[in-house]
């Protein structure tokens, strides 16, 4: 039980990881620290009135093996730096999480990648973040994000769909489904990589916290690659963080006429390594782990194939842009798109509009 008395400590308001380390040595114990009379904890030296105060207010609030039990049941972890399953590298960089929920299985030897970029994404950002995280999922690379709309979300979908291992670091807590609408993608990332947070369960999704975990998605990660960024965004934070960190950091080219891609090609132009593909990414690491690779699915045939190719990965398109292209009837078009679409060779980017998903290939 003393993890969880531990994690109670976390939750008190103004609770920084110092103070706790010192509260803890005093009293010998999270437990006995969670325990101590009112008294003791005034006199302790180890916090001043106030976090003596919230403190006290936290336990009236907390039944430590009613929140066990609960988590348990949830199939909610914690688990502490000190700790052997605590990922290694994020425990190696300035001002490492104290204490990580999670939910899944956490990351240990895998070579991690972070995919990062805007949530406001183009089709063609979309496209290049799932085909990356694909293509390193299918060389045996776990891929690592943030949940958010738009990269990140096509980043978590290439590595699952591939078969992959993905991790999800969250703003909020494990158990709290953020953006709303990615409810099942959390769910497959449950199941087949994990659910990571330094905020405990039931946190709420504050604005604050999400540059403040942008440093765990780099610290778990041996490089970074930013896919589509603006100027000035949550992607480029997480790039700094991996440069204090000493992790690669890979930009993905994007045009000189789009606003999200302004970051990435400032970043570019500082030295970050080109990539188009996965392959580009992995050959820095290739003594770390071999790359296999994949069969690139068919092509389809017929008219069928006549829609596929006159798709962009790019530029999403209308049933009436595709009827002039193909010169087909609009009751066939709308047939095949959806049979692309079943089959995750096509997406609707938004208004009836169509792009064309990339292959399955690794890249290379």
């Amino acid at each position: 039980m003393e993890r969880y008395y531990q994690a109670a400590l976390t939750m008190v308001p103004g609770m920084r990881n110092a103070v706790l380390n010192s509260l803890v040595a005093f009293f010998g114990s999270a437990r006995l620290a969670w325990m101590a009379a009112r008294r003791d904890l005034f006199l302790c030296g180890c916090l001043d009135d106030g976090l003596a105060n919230n403190l006290l207010a936290q336990r009236e609030k907390i039944d430590i093996h009613k929140m066990a039990a609960d988590w348990e049941t949830r199939g909610i972890g914690v688990v502490f730096a000190q700790e052997a399953a605590f990922p290694p590298g994020l425990r190696k960089i300035f001002d490492p999480p104290q204490v990580l929920y999670y939910r899944g299985r956490l990351p240990q030897d895998e070579l991690l990648v972070g995919i990062v970029g805007a949530r406001r994404a183009s089709a063609y950002g979309r496209n290049a973040a799932k085909a990356l995280a694909a293509g390193l999922a299918a060389a045996g690379a776990g891929v690592v994000s943030g949940a958010a709309r738009g990269i990140d979300s096509a980043a978590h979908e290439g590595a699952l769909e591939a078969g992959g291992y993905t991790v999800a670091v969250l703003g909020c807590g494990v158990d709290v489904v953020y953006p709303p609408e990615n409810g099942r993608l959390l769910a497959r990332i449950t199941e087949q990589g994990a659910i990571v947070s330094e905020y405990w369960p039931g946190g709420d999704p504050l604005p604050h916290h999400f540059p403040v975990r942008n440093r765990i998605i780099s610290g778990l990660s041996r490089g970074v690659a930013v896919v589509e960024a603006a100027e000035k965004s949550g992607s480029l934070i997480t790039a700094d963080w991996a440069l204090e960190q000493g992790r690669d950091v890979f930009a993905v080219p994007g045009s000189i006429f789009s606003a999200t891609s302004a970051g990435t090609n400032r970043l570019l132009k500082q030295g970050a390594k080109p990539v188009t593909t996965a392959a580009d990414i992995l050959e820095e690491y290739v003594a770390v782990r071999a790359v296999k690779t994949r069969q690139p699915r068919p092509e389809p045939a017929g008219d069928e194939g006549r829609v596929w190719a006159a798709l962009s990965c790019d530029e999403p398109l209308s049933v009436e842009e595709l009827i002039m292209r193909v010169g087909l009837p609009a009751p066939v078009i709308t047939y095949i798109l959806l049979q692309l679409v079943l089959k995750d060779m096509a997406a609707e980017f938004g208004g009836q509009r169509y792009v064309r998903l990339p292959g399955r290939e690794t890249g290379e």
